[in-house]
């Protein structure tokens, strides 16, 4: 990008390179939840975790943060090659550690006493790998041995496998099942919204020095989103070759006939030939960090309606087709919060992209109250029972719902729980609260969900109306066909 491109809109660097820099990471559309999340991951989970995301969604943007904002006692071992044979990797992981593996019998001796040394001194060790779709199953069954070294008490490594989707499909593979059931989170990082591009947007222009009126309009906004899927990497190249032609059109302003010259520069499809939305709403999923006493977010389903500039903008508003729900856990397992949700992510606070279950806001029925709840006399003598049989009753019923989750409470005593309810009770209006139980290891956890709305619209309305001591909480929207999930 030349100086005058960069003068001409008075920015310090270039806003969209397709680089990673940690200083353009934007934190909303639940990114920074994802990454509070992984932090909490490798500090308190024994065992490997899988962050699953396309082409270009922003997997080593995050990778990279994780890198930079790791917990205090954690050293990291990053390796952005995948193509590693099995002893290429142990070979790195010693390079990087500074292990003389010639002094011990095998590699995995010499591994193996760093990390006990380590842990002895405090530390951990956490293996971060980018691109793992790209892995030969050779080098996998290595992260798996790995992933075996252990004192008597903790596990000495642990690892997070940054992939595509199809890592998930080599994770499926029967060969692969032992590399599987070791596999202790699942996060998603899925598209950006076409309600947030606006934002995003303004945050990488603002961050690189941009001051004034974002320089797209409404209608070339739309274009872009319905152009790049929500991909972030196809939304900087576009972005970024429209303020080109605005550029050399000695405007300031991209318009639509921008973003046109930007898609045929590109060599993407013309937008009105692509479908409305390709990707898949991802599965959606619970955010586990709770550091310094404030309940991280997890960004998930929501549906609000965004206005649209012209026909290309409205058309960006049509929902995809609907699919119907799958079958979730049977009751007894739908209270630990891992399986209910998946412990997944998904951005879903997406106005032009309502969940695939939503129904119509303008034929939904009114809002319904929460499932009857028990006699008052139990709810009072054990705040703690009643929610989790709401939650469960609310989880049985048909049809398409939504709740609102307001908080996270991890690893608490059931006591510390229960008063920890009659607060949000209170400051809800004593309304009728539900709860489900973070996975194990967090037996005691609870998250705590409230309201039962029939669209996403709706519930977003709810989430807008509830007072300030809970909005601090972050609390998001939650769709009953995600929380059912059980994959």
């Amino acid at each position: 990008m030349s100086a005058l491109y960069l003068e001409h809109f008075g920015l310090r660097e270039t806003p969209f390179s397709i680089t990673p820099n940690p200083h353009f990471f934007w934190a909303g559309s639940g990114r920074g939840s994802l990454l509070q999340a992984l932090r909490y991951a490798v500090q308190s989970e024994e065992g490997i975790v899988t962050v699953i995301g396309e082409v270009g969604s922003g997997k080593t943007m995050l990778c990279r943060m994780l890198l930079e904002n790791l917990p205090e006692g954690i050293d990291a071992v990053y390796l952005a090659n995948p193509s590693f044979s099995r002893n290429e990797i142990l070979d790195a992981i010693a390079h990087d550690l500074g292990v003389d593996t010639s002094t011990a019998p095998s590699r995995v001796d010499a591994l193996n006493a760093e990390l006990i040394r380590r842990f002895a001194a405090g530390r951990r060790v956490v293996l971060l790998i980018d691109e793992a779709h790209a892995m030969p199953r050779d080098s996998l069954e290595e992260v798996r041995l790995l992933s075996n070294l252990e004192t008597s008490t903790r596990k000495l490594l642990n690892i997070v496998l940054f992939g595509q989707p199809e890592l998930n499909e080599l994770l499926a593979q029967r060969d692969l099942r032992q590399l599987r059931e070791r596999v202790v989170q699942r996060f998603e990082l899925g598209p950006l919204p076409p309600g947030e591009l606006r934002d995003y947007l303004a945050f990488r222009l603002q961050t690189a020095g941009y001051r004034g009126a974002l320089p797209f309009s409404d209608a070339a906004l739309a274009l872009i989103a319905r152009a790049a899927c929500g991909i972030t990497r196809r939304v900087h190249i576009l972005a970024d070759k429209a303020l080109l032609s605005a550029f050399a059109r000695n405007v300031q302003r991209a318009e639509v006939e921008d973003v046109r010259r930007a898609i045929r520069d590109a060599g993407l499809q013309p937008a009105a030939q692509r479908p409305r939305w390709q990707i898949p709403a991802l599965a959606a999923g619970l955010v586990l960090a709770f550091l310094g006493g404030h309940y991280s977010r997890a960004l998930l389903d929501s549906g609000a309606a965004t206005p649209a500039a012209d026909g290309e903008a409205a058309a960006l508003a049509a929902p995809p087709s609907a699919a119907p729900p799958r079958q979730g856990p049977p009751p007894s397992d739908r209270r630990s919060a891992a399986e209910g949700a998946d412990r997944s992510f998904d951005p879903a606070t997406n106005p032009a992209r309502p969940d695939p279950d939503s129904a119509s806001p303008a034929s939904a029925a009114p809002s319904q109250p929460v499932a009857e709840p028990p006699p008052a006399s139990a709810r009072t003598a054990d705040p703690l029972d009643a929610a989790l049989q709401r939650f469960d009753r609310w989880l049985d019923q048909s049809g398409t719902a939504y709740t609102l989750q307001v908080a996270t409470l991890p690893g608490q005593p059931p006591e510390q729980l229960r008063d920890r309810l009659r607060e949000l009770g209170a400051s809800l209006d004593d309304a009728p609260l539900m709860a489900a139980r973070l996975p194990s290891g967090s037996a005691t956890g609870l998250v705590v969900y409230v309201g039962d709305h029939p669209d996403a619209v709706r519930a977003r309305q709810a989430l807008d109306q509830l007072p300030p001591s809970i909005r601090h909480n972050q609390p998001i929207v939650r769709s009953r066909a995600t929380l059912r999930r059980g994959d």
